[in-house]
């Protein structure tokens, strides 16, 4: 008989699981803040020695890039833990083959998945938040509110992740997300405001959930708090919930006769 709906316990099992499989190794985690980490040093400092501080908000170049490359770190890191990974696991290693007949249900499986990526992008934002201390680049204890940020970030793009994957037929369709993921983390606003777009263009940067992410870890560490970071807590919880519903039913129809 296959299980339905979902406990607390089952799907904590399922996060148990990944989490037995990634403890032998800090490769995972690692390889989610070297790269971010490059972006930092390259454009953070190297473009910030020349534009110096950044017009109309007073702070260094590199003090307002390091909170939108921390949003971009949750993302990728909890995006890749549901898009490419689950893929491998369904079309390569056959994984959830063997627990649908398990007493987890298909809900369970989505929902522990999508934990495991919150887990991942929080982790990631924890190290990257160090490397930022280290380097100096902590300018409020706002900063410290970038870890439930992060779990917010991880979620949606968790959530996304999943949906996006039950899509895929091949290898090859992991192409058509960086033409989604490359532009949007160039233009929502990872390294320049959104003042310098033209008026026309600003809506559509605002819509963005990456513009949104970064809304929400950058204010806090650059020590500006408002009600407005409301919205974007909002926006990452409706959105994140959308991608979830529609990923788990999606996850039915692939992995139940």
């Amino acid at each position: 008989m296959i299980a339905t709906g979902w406990t607390l316990r089952r799907t904590g099992s399922l996060v148990e699981r990944n989490a037995l499989i990634y403890r032998r190794s800090l490769t995972p985690v690692l390889s989610s803040i070297v790269e971010p980490v490059l972006y930092l040093l390259s454009i953070g400092f190297g473009v910030g020695a020349l534009v110096g501080k950044v017009y109309g908000i007073d702070v260094r170049y590199v003090d307002f890039v390091a909170p939108g490359i921390l949003a971009t770190t949750a993302m990728n890191a909890a995006f890749n833990q549901t898009s490419f990974a689950i893929f491998m696991r369904i079309k390569n290693d056959r994984v959830y083959d063997a627990i649908v007949p398990t007493p987890l249900s298909v809900t369970d499986i989505a929902l522990g998945e999508v934990a495991s990526a919150v887990l991942s992008g929080v982790f990631a934002s924890i190290g990257f938040v160090v490397v930022m201390l280290v380097l100096g680049l902590v300018v409020s204890p706002g900063i410290l509110l970038a870890i439930p940020g992060a779990l917010l970030v991880g979620y949606a793009f968790g959530a996304a992740g999943l949906a996006i994957m039950t899509y895929f037929r091949e290898f090859s369709d992991f192409q058509l997300v960086q033409l989604v993921m490359l532009p949007m983390f160039l233009f929502a606003t990872t390294f320049y405001p959104l003042s310098v777009y033209p008026s026309w263009a600003r809506p559509l940067i605002e819509v963005l959930p990456l513009y949104q992410s970064i809304q929400l870890l950058r204010d806090p560490a650059l020590g500006t708090l408002h009600w407005g970071m409301l919205v974007a807590v909002l926006y990452l919880l409706a959105f994140g919930s959308l991608a979830l519903a529609l990923a788990t039913r999606r996850l039915h129809r692939k992995l139940l006769p």
